[in-house]
């Protein structure tokens, strides 16, 4: 299953430009899915066709959904909320505001990845395309298999010790309902789904990001940001979709002030990105709604390539042994050494930090207790460098 995200800034497109790339893939006969997952969904409106959150066939080899929350908890997870809802009741809230207070933060996530893991094992389609939210929950999105399964470890193992242990002192002595069997059993069931989700969006071969922006100071800088941490949670961006650009032939100064502007910017661009795949759209004359605007944007996109075609599969993250020093290499791109943190973990992690995001790598078992020796930035990449124990 080939598996296309889209992701940038707010505002630069990324909603029409999926939603054109969809209609070209189920034009070529591919069966194909749309999901916005997206809180503001927009989807509908781009495809001009009412969607909601159960599968909608918008026509022939193209179905969408615009995800929603509530429903999934209220269909897939209600025995979290139910048990959630009790407990806020337990303490006094109201019973609407305790069905609200039932959707656990991270939720969200957690329902668009299961879709994935769902398509993935249905076969039914062969691309499915995800229409994201603005970059900063994207991350929180592409991260959440790491960070979902070290709170799972951690937090709800201790739960689990504490509720046996409740059930069978005080567990019938107080008013806070426990946690029934079926909602730790939901729990772990998560967590191992959450390992299968994280293979398939670390697969190179089938899964890549599509960074969409428009030539403009603001949206160039935040896609340098989100590169830089997609690399770091080791997700392959395969190309740049840079949307809204002026044609040529603009008419009047202030338009052709503009266009000066956007040349400046294009060169940025160029400078920042290459050798990354770049692709262009020009700004339509007239609302991009419908069929026959989203048509004339994947033309401009794609022309008569395969909009399925990937432009990287290699992943950002790798590891080599030279010499006797097992390296890992992390393409780190818009950052210089000083900007990043380093840590080691556990016997079997390593703590890379970069602006405002932080990943635990999980190492090998051959470098579980080897020595961490420091690290070096090559231009491109960090390298970590690990010796090995004698025993290892």
């Amino acid at each position: 299953m080939r598996l296309i995200i889209y992701n940038g800034k707010g505002g630069v497109g990324k909603t029409s430009v999926a939603a054109a790339t969809a209609r070209r893939c189920a034009k070529l006969g591919y069966r194909t899915m749309i999901m916005s997952v997206d809180t503001a969904h927009s989807l509908s409106d781009s495809l001009d066709v009412k969607l909601s959150s159960d599968t909608v066939t918008v026509e022939e080899n193209l179905d969408a959904l615009e995800l929603n929350i509530i429903h999934e908890m209220r269909t897939k997870w209600f025995d979290i909320k139910d048990y959630i809802s009790a407990f806020m009741l337990s303490q006094g809230v109201e019973d609407i505001s305790a069905e609200e207070m039932a959707i656990l933060p991270g939720m969200e996530m957690v329902a668009a990845l299961f879709y994935v893991l769902q398509f993935k094992d249905s076969g039914l389609y062969d691309v499915v395309i995800i229409d994201t939210a603005p970059t900063g929950e994207t991350l929180r999105l592409l991260s959440f298999p790491d960070v979902s399964n070290w709170y799972i470890d951690k937090l709800f193992g201790l739960i689990k010790r504490m509720v046996s242990i409740a059930r069978v002192t005080v567990g019938r002595m107080i008013d806070v309902p426990l946690p029934s069997r079926e909602v730790m059993e939901s729990i772990e069931d998560i967590k191992d789904n959450m390992e299968r989700v994280k293979e398939i969006l670390e697969d190179p071969e089938n899964t890549t990001i599509r960074l969409v922006l428009n030539p403009e100071r603001m949206p160039i800088n935040e896609t340098m940001r989100s590169y830089t941490y997609l690399c770091l949670y080791n997700k392959t961006v395969e190309c740049l979709i840079v949307n809204k650009v002026l044609p040529p032939d603009v008419d009047g100064n202030f338009m052709k002030k503009k266009l000066e502007e956007q040349e400046m910017y294009m060169r940025m661009i160029h400078e920042a990105f290459d050798p990354l795949k770049i692709m262009y759209a020009q700004q339509l004359r007239t609302e991009l709604r419908g069929k026959e605007s989203l048509d004339v944007m994947a033309e401009m996109i794609f022309g008569d390539s395969d909009p399925t075609v990937s432009y990287a599969k290699t992943s950002p993250m790798h590891f080599e042994t030279e010499g006797g020093i097992d390296k890992l290499y992390l393409k780190m791109p818009f950052v210089r050494i000083e900007d990043i943190e380093l840590f080691r973990g556990n016997n079997n992690s390593v703590i890379i930090k970069a602006g405002d995001q932080k990943r635990t790598v999980a190492l090998p078992m051959t470098l579980v207790d080897a020595e961490m020796l420091g690290a070096e930035f090559d231009g491109e990449s960090l390298i970590v460098k690990f010796k090995r124990t004698r025993n290892a």
